[in-house]
């Protein structure tokens, strides 16, 4: 027998009621772990819109500058960086600087490595705090959890004999929505962190890269470096 439209569409409502009850049962600590939730979001938003400014097609860019060095156009190549406001272009830039200034070798690398280091935390940016609400989501969910057995036995000692199971039914509840949803947003949290964090290091071991293949070609073309 085919489903009805009305039965179709109920579907997804019970489903809306259900998790609305869910959190009602969980009581207080719902709304900590929503809390949570939220700021767990607001942080992988940002993240996402962060590594939109800051990151910059590696390849295309290396190609344009190590063109720039071969031909001697140091200028050309800091312009170049400047109209591109990232971590990489800023780490190569204070090479080339140095390069322009006919500064020794370990100068260069110096300023390179020194921009490094001042380009790090725009990269890390916030993405460590999804390991703290993703532990502080496990702990909610582990407080909601005892508050919830806690209520339960203190009820089913009080109740008469009629009432103790629907009681425990309910203390039970509680309990477990809360570790239901604790879980959830810690499992959202550590994913995103796991994520970020190879993002993260992807993109420091490629600025690294670069900086020192920028090293060795501006120490092969000294000598067509004009000021």
């Amino acid at each position: 027998m085919e489903p009805t439209a009305a039965a179709v569409a109920q579907v997804p409502q019970e489903h809306q009621f259900w998790l609305i009850k869910a959190f009602q049962e969980g009581g207080p600590v719902m709304i900590i772990i929503l809390l949570i939730l939220i700021a767990t979001i607001g942080i992988i938003a940002k993240r996402f819109m962060d590594f939109g400014s800051l990151l910059v097609d590696r390849k295309d860019f290396m190609d344009q500058i190590f063109g720039m060095v071969i031909r001697g156009d140091i200028r050309q190549a800091i312009a170049f960086c400047d109209a591109r406001p990232a971590p990489l272009p800023n780490v190569i830039k204070a090479g080339l600087v140095q390069a322009m200034n006919k500064r020794p070798d370990e100068e260069v690398q110096v300023a390179m490595d020194a921009s490094v280091l001042r380009e790090q935390p725009r990269i890390e940016g916030s993405a460590a705090y999804l390991a703290v609400t993703g532990n502080i989501a496990v702990l909610a969910g582990l407080l909601g959890t005892i508050i919830g057995m806690i209520q339960s036995f203190s009820a089913v000692a009080a109740a008469d004999p009629a009432s103790k199971a629907e009681e425990l039914s309910k203390g039970i509840s509680h309990a477990l929505n809360c570790t239901a949803f604790g879980l959830s947003v810690a499992i959202i949290s550590i994913v995103a962190y796991g994520y970020f964090m190879q993002k993260i290091q992807r993109a420091e071991n490629e600025i690294l890269e670069s900086s020192m293949s920028l090293m060795n070609l501006v120490t092969a073309n000294r000598d067509k470096i004009r000021e």
